[in-house]
């Protein structure tokens, strides 16, 4: 129950996150707080789906700065994938889904390193 409960507070930080990105007018929108949450799932299934895919291709990410860049693009991909799959969730093109990857990375830590402040991470 308790591995439930964490999965459903994981995706309700990741929704309010996605929602904040897409207030800042940064290449995301989305149409609502329910349709954010069902982003946060819909962008973590496909997350898995592409990492697999890579992995059963023998692809590494790898580290250093290489990796970060690999990364971004992973997730900008991630984002336009997902926005043809989801009404009510919107991409500007590529260079949308880059500026936006970077948002949310940045928003997430904040509010992740804001919850752990206050104890509840």
């Amino acid at each position: 129950m308790s591995t439930l409960i964490g999965l459903i507070v994981t995706f309700l930080v990741a929704a309010l996150v996605i929602y904040i990105v897409s207030r800042l007018g940064l290449g995301l929108s989305v149409s609502g707080f329910g349709n954010a949450f069902i982003a946060a799932i819909v962008i973590a299934v496909v997350y898995a789906i592409i990492m697999w895919l890579l992995g059963a291709l023998g692809v590494s990410l790898g580290g250093g700065l290489i990796g970060v860049i690999l990364t971004l693009i992973v997730a900008a991909l991630v984002l336009l994938l997902s926005a043809r799959i989801l009404p009510g969730f919107k991409v500007d093109g590529f260079t949308g889904a880059i500026v936006a990857a970077v948002a949310i990375a940045v928003v997430s830590w904040i509010i992740n390193w804001l919850l752990g402040l206050l104890g509840l991470f």
